[in-house]
């Protein structure tokens, strides 16, 4: 019977099975016959010995453990009892001069280097969708809001850019945190290697060169738990940027709005008393579960405050907040990259909302015209203020409003204003910024390389 909503509605198969206990077991003996390999490899067992290990490591049961902890009460050790049982007489060198989290915590560096690379497969997915829609419309003029306002224009193609720009940094700093958080240790029961002495170096160095896992440069009984607050922030920072993207799909679908739409199924229900409805679910979704993984960051945070040289206080909440919030964070991308990819525009709704204050959002353009053409900067800034009030305490076109006003007639005519307050024309280098972005992140796709996604006709 499934509990946790991870376990049948949200995350994707492939993280899902990274997460699982089968994994996690399977994970932890093979850390468990790469410490054995390492330490016969410095003779420290017999090599026939370490064969034998890594033979019980394909045989060994996470049933059988999950027994042996019922009646022990130590997991850690469930494990060992359960792989030396199946490894034969070489079963009396199994964990060897480790302790019980140089096993553990280097099962979560072989966890973490399978999510990373997920993560990196499905930001890069993201990336490639958000540069495509960029270059689609790079010249889709439209308004831009401040403090909820209509501002002067901007371009559907400068959204999708930005939000592209955002990933890529993501990407950045994935690729950053892998050394610090694809690690695993066997450092012994305070870190001090006494188990192993001089040899310790060695052996810690094989078995991770092994696992495919960093070697930590110290540690304590633990992988320093900075290591792994780093990944939850970095998983926070995904899914704030996938919640900003959110934000605006369901800002932009309001109805009085109606600029895009998420998409929708032919036969997809809305609501279940009003029929007409089309609710941004799916961004609904991404913003509701970002909050979730944003919380695991404080506890992971904390995780890192333990006596001494450790205590458990991290264990039980480690067990929640890095399947939770990796899964989700994975589920996240999954559902941006589907909403970004399927996203409707609606053109005309576009262009009534660039229309709707008759000019006003323009009045900048007017006032650095004014100035240009010998009016002082402050002084065109009033005059171009008091007439968009005046337009809009009218409901007036605002070049009629300024076709009246003496001073702004000396400098400007009625047709120029009219072409001022074209928003097609005050637009800037938002075309070219798209360009640059998508020609400079290109690279991030090694498919696409050298190739720009074609922008729309209009």
């Amino acid at each position: 019977m499934a509990i946790h909503p991870i376990d049948n509605r949200y995350g994707t198969p492939e993280m899902r099975a990274v997460w699982s206990e089968e994994h996690r077991f399977a994970c932890i003996v093979a850390a468990e016959a790469a410490l054995a390999k390492a330490e016969a490899a410095c003779g420290l067992i017999p090599a026939r010995d370490a064969t034998a290990i890594a033979r019980g490591a394909k045989k060994a049961s996470l049933a059988r453990a999950k027994a042996i902890e019922a009646e022990i009460s130590h997991d850690m050790m469930a494990v060992v009892k359960a792989l030396s049982e199946v490894s034969g007489e070489a079963g009396r060198w199994v964990h060897f001069g480790a302790t019980s989290n140089d096993m553990l915590d280097t099962a979560t560096g072989l966890q973490l280097k399978e999510s990373l690379a997920l993560l990196e497969e499905k930001l890069l997915g993201l990336l490639a969708v958000l540069l495509r829609r960029a270059g689609e419309t790079r010249g889709l003029v439209c308004a831009a809001r401040t403090h909820g306002q209509i501002g002067i224009p901007t371009t559907y193609g400068m959204r999708f850019a930005l939000w592209a720009s955002e990933v890529a940094r993501h990407l950045d700093r994935l690729r950053e945190i892998r050394p610090r958080v694809e690690v695993g240790k066997l450092t012994g029961a305070v870190g001090t290697m006494a188990a192993l002495g001089k040899d310790g170096f060695s052996v810690q160095e094989k078995m991770m060169g092994e696992l495919g896992l960093g070697t930590v440069d110290i540690s304590n009984q633990i992988v320093p738990r900075d290591r792994y607050a780093e990944y939850f922030m970095f998983l926070a920072g995904v899914a704030t940027t996938l919640d900003r993207m959110a934000i605006a799909v369901r800002t932009l679908q309001r109805t009085e709005i109606g600029e895009v739409s998420e998409p929708f199924g032919s036969r997809q229900v809305g609501s279940s008393t009003m029929p007409h409805k089309r609710n941004p679910i799916r961004s609904e979704q991404v913003s509701g579960l970002a909050r979730v993984v944003r919380a695991a960051v404080e506890p992971a945070l904390q995780n890192n405050t333990l006596w001494d040289e450790r205590d458990l206080t991290n264990s039980s909440c480690e067990r929640v907040i890095f399947p939770e919030a990796t899964i989700l964070t994975d589920h996240l991308l999954a559902v941006t990259t589907g909403v970004m990819e399927g996203l409707a525009i609606h053109g005309e709704n576009i262009g009534k909302n660039l229309a709707i204050l008759g000019g006003i959002p323009l009045a900048e353009a007017v006032m650095v015209e004014l100035t240009r053409r010998g009016m002082g900067r402050q002084d065109a800034h009033e005059a171009v203020r008091k007439a968009s009030m005046e337009a809009y305490r009218r409901k007036k076109d605002l070049a009629a409003v300024l076709a009246g006003d003496r001073e702004v007639r000396k400098s400007i005519t009625r047709k120029e204003l009219d072409g001022l307050l074209d928003p097609e024309k005050y637009i800037g280098t938002a075309p070219e910024q798209v360009d640059r972005v998508v020609a400079s992140l290109s690279r991030y796709l090694p498919r696409t390389r050298g190739r720009k996604p074609k922008a729309r006709k209009r």
